[in-house]
C-alpha cells in the first residue's frame, strides 16, 4: 500500500504530568523569577539565552538550535478559560476534546482524523506511538492504531510456530469478519478488529523499508520518534502522529527529574528532524508539544505544585520561528491562588494547526472560533 505522501502531516507530543512553565522557558532577567524560586530555579549563567527577558532550559541545547534555524515557535501563557481545574485527569481531557465546560465524548484529533478520511479508507491515517489510545484520539468509526514497538507490531505474534499462528489468524479472520444480521455490539466490534487487522499488515512492514544515517538517542521518546519517522517514510497515508513522554509531576527532585525529561527530548526531537532533513522532509511535517498545566510560581522547597498557565511549542521547516503570545505576570496582585493566569486559550493554537496546516475547518473540531497565531508560513 502506498499513497501519495506529500500532504502535511502533524506530530503531537504530549508532555505528560505537568510540565514546569518557568523552568522551561525561563525569565532570567525578571527578579520575580529567583524570588519565587528559593530551591528550584536555574540560575541566569546556565540559561540558553534567547533574548534579553527569556532563555530555555539549559538541557535544551538541541531545541535551541532549532530555534536560532527558525523553526521553533515558542507559544506563552497557554491554557484554558475559568474555572480552573488541577486535577491531571479533568485538564488533559479539556485539552483532549476542548470541552471545558463538560466532560466530551470526542477527541480533537478524532475529529480531524475524521475530515481528513471520511470514509475511514485508510486505518492508519492516524497512529499512536504507546499503548492504549488517547482520548484525543478517541472517535467512534474513526480507527486509529497503537503500536508499542513497530518491530514486533502485528497480531499473535507471540506464536512461535507459523502453522499454528495461520490456524489463529483464520480464527480471528472469521470471529471479526463481516456479519449479516449481526447487532450493533458485534458489528462495532467486527470494524475494530478488522482495523486491527488491517493496520498490523500496513504498519509492521514499516521497519524494513526505513533506512537513515541518523543514529537516534537511546531513549525512549527518541525511540518513540524514530517510529514516527519510520511510518512516515513508509508512504502508508498517515497524517496524524501522537505519543507522549513524561512524567513531569515534580512535586520533588524537580531538578534532576526535569532535566533529565528535557534533555531526552530535545536529543529525541533533534535527531527526528535530522532524519526529516535527511530526507527531505523537514517541510512536510509540523510537531507540536503540549502539556496538560504549569507548575506553581513559587516551588516547595524541592519541587512544584500543579498550576495554571503553560507553554508549547510548535516545530517544522514551514513554522515561523519565534515567541508568540505574551509571559504571564507574575506580580502577586496578578496571580490566581499562586498561579501565572494564562492568555492563551489552547483551542486557538489548535485552530491555526488545523486550518492553517492541515487544511480543515477547526470550527466543528474545536467547538468555535478562536483567535488564531500566524505561526505558519503561507
Amino acid at each position: 500500500m502506498v499513497i501519495n505522501n506529500d500532504k502535511p502531516k502533524l506530530a503531537v507530543l504530549q508532555l505528560s504530568g505537568g510540565n514546569d512553565y518557568l523552568n522551561t522557558i525561563i525569565p532570567y532577567s525578571n527578579g520575580l523569577y529567583y524570588d519565587n524560586r528559593p530551591a528550584v530555579k536555574v540560575l541566569e549563567d546556565q540559561v540558553l539565552k534567547l533574548d534579553n527577558d527569556f532563555g530555555l532550559h539549559p538541557n535544551m541545547a538541541p531545541i535551541k538550535e532549532l530555534y536560532d534555524a527558525g523553526k521553533v515557535a515558542i507559544v506563552h501563557g497557554v491554557g484554558y478559560p475559568t474555572p480552573m481545574n488541577r486535577s491531571h485527569f479533568r485538564s488533559m481531557d479539556i485539552w483532549h476534546t476542548c470541552e471545558p465546560d463538560k466532560v466530551g465524548t470526542e477527541g480533537w484529533l478524532g475529529r480531524a482524523t475524521r475530515d481528513l478520511d471520511p470514509r475511514a479508507e485508510n486505518v492508519v491515517t492516524a497512529v499512536n506511538f504507546g499503548r492504549g489510545l488517547p482520548r484525543a484520539l478517541g472517535v467512534k468509526g474513526v480507527p486509529v492504531a497503537s503500536v508499542g514497538n513497530l518491530e514486533t507490531y502485528g497480531l499473535l505474534n507471540d506464536i512461535q510456530d507459523q502453522q499454528l499462528r495461520e490456524y489463529a489468524l483464520d480464527a480471528f479472520k472469521g470471529m471479526y469478519g463481516p456479519q449479516e444480521g449481526g447487532d450493533a455490539v458485534r458489528e462495532s466490534l467486527g470494524d475494530v478488529g478488522r482495523s486491527a487487522m488491517k493496520g498490523a499488515d500496513i504498519l509492521r512492514s514499516a521497519p524494513q523499508r526505513y533506512s537513515s544515517s541518523v543514529e537516534y538517542a537511546a531513549n525512549p521518546i527518541a525511540e518513540k520518534l524514530k517510529m514516527v519517522a519510520q511510518v512516515m517514510f513508509a508512504n502508508v497515508g498517515t497524517r496524524i502522529y501522537y505519543t507522549q513522554h513524561g512524567s513531569f509531576d515534580t512535586h520533588s527532585s524537580q531538578l534532576g527529574t526535569h532535566s533529565s525529561l528535557w534533555k531526552e527530548i530535545s536529543e529525541g526531537i533533534f535527531d527526528f528532524w535530522a532524519d526529516l532533513e535527511d530526507h527531505n522532509a523537514e517541510n512536510d511535517m509540523v510537531m507540536l508539544l503540549f502539556s496538560e498545566f504549569g507548575r506553581r510560581i513559587h516551588d516547595n522547597g524541592s519541587g512544584t505544585d500543579h498550576r495554571q498557565g503553560g507553554v508549547a511549542f510548535v516545530i517544522g521547516g514551514k513554522v515561523k520561528g519565534g515567541m508568540y503570545g505574551e509571559f504571564p505576570s507574575m506580580k502577586s496582585e496578578d496571580q490566581v491562588e499562586g498561579d501565572v493566569y494564562p492568555n492563551l486559550d489552547f483551542r486557538g493554537l489548535y485552530a491555526t494547526l488545523l486550518e492553517q496546516w492541515l487544511g480543515l475547518d477547526p470550527v466543528p473540531i474545536v467547538g468555535g472560533q478562536f483567535e488564531q497565531l500566524n505561526l505558519i508560513k503561507r
